[in-house]
């Protein structure tokens, strides 16, 4: 088939067959012919698309993607890059491509092959921003569309663009966050990546207020709780394990030694977050429940994946959320994503729409 268009999805290592899988379905049911290629604990997905770059990245984008760390669109693809200039080749590349570019992210899979190109791109990459700033490429416009550099090896690189409304906003996709000092616990990390990745900037200015309340399910010993009380929001853990001192010292938590699966609250709370321990489906239905009963007004959960058919595994969540909030009568959305500081979960996020 006539192949117009490639796009490439960075992934965590050992997910390329998820990744691989729904890029394939959004695109079936697109009715877009396309080839995946990938192997097995390399990183990313290559797919070629048989259709124009506008048609396809309005179908393919980052956030529709559960397992793709960033995602972006093949323009120039460059091998045996020569030892001796390797500048030259590149820039002429990237000259072919329209337009000028907010930011310039050197790249590579998220695998220990790939770090030792580190000190490799630390030397190269400045030569290269160098160039661009000379020939009035680069722009400070925020709606600029990002340039990646892909490099597999120091001679091997696909050249790619991305819109800054449909990319993660990380070089790789790896969020880069401080663990805090007082948390206890580095879950506390993954609460704070899901803020800015599954949350619009205005979702988190109006959900994230001081004076909201929350309610933390397995909250023990308090990682999710923290991200909320550090905001000034009034948080019920729901555990029967002990929680941090340094949480507890807030004077902002009421710790409640009950099943996450029993206990309700008295009166409705703008969060519930879930990260326990359970199958799923369970967990998946709980969140429903909570959302579909008014409880709250939104969560933040994480569904622990099988080794195997994670994107079935995922799709099933789905389609329990979809039955559960069809016939409570509310405008729902939901959304999904395998975060940096995820293993093997994904992170959900569900809320009630007036």
């Amino acid at each position: 088939m006539d192949l117009t268009s490639q796009a490439l999805a960075y992934c965590r290592p050992g997910f390329e067959k998820d990744l691989a899988a729904e890029m394939l379905q959004i695109c079936a049911k697109a009715g877009l012919a396309c080839l995946e290629h990938t192997q097995a604990n390399c990183g990313y997905v290559l797919l070629d698309i048989d259709a124009p770059l506008d048609e396809a990245s309005t179908q393919l984008t980052y956030q529709r993607l559960v397992f793709a760390r960033q995602l972006i669109w093949v323009r120039q693809v460059l091998a045996d890059l020569p030892d001796r200039d390797r500048l030259s080749p590149l820039i002429a590349a990237i000259e072919k491509i329209p337009g000028r570019f907010g930011r310039i992210w050197a790249e590579t899979a998220d695998t220990n092959e790939a770090k030792t190109l580190s000190s490799f791109l630390k030397r190269f990459i400045p030569h290269v921003e160098r160039t661009l700033v000379e020939r009035r490429r680069l722009s400070d416009k925020p709606d600029t569309a990002n340039l990646h550099l892909f490099f597999t090896d120091s001679s091997h690189v696909w050249i790619g663009t991305s819109e800054p409304q449909s990319s993660s906003p990380w070089p790789m996709g790896i969020a880069r966050l401080r663990m805090p000092h007082d948390a206890p616990s580095r879950s506390t990390l993954k609460l704070a990546e899901a803020f800015f990745t599954l949350l619009t900037e205005d979702e988190r200015k109006n959900s994230l207020r001081a004076g909201l309340r929350a309610v933390d399910l397995g909250a023990a010993p308090g990682g999710w709780t923290w991200q909320f009380v550090s905001r000034g929001i009034l948080v019920t853990a729901i555990d029967n394990g002990p929680m941090g001192e340094k949480v507890k010292a807030t004077g902002l938590v009421e710790h409640v030694r009950a099943d996450g699966f029993v206990w309700k609250p008295a009166k409705p709370v703008e969060w519930m977050v879930c990260d326990m321990v359970e199958q799923p489906s369970r967990v998946a239905q709980l969140v429903a429940d909570w959302v579909a009963a008014g409880r709250c007004r939104r969560s933040i959960f994480n569904l622990k994946l099988p080794m195997k058919k994670r994107h079935d595994e995922i799709e099933r969540a789905r389609a329990l959320i979809h039955k559960r909030l069809s016939i409570s009568g509310r405008n729902w959305e939901l959304r999904f994503k395998h975060l940096y500081h995820d293993r093997e979960e994904i992170t959900g996020y569900l809320a009630a729409i007036k």
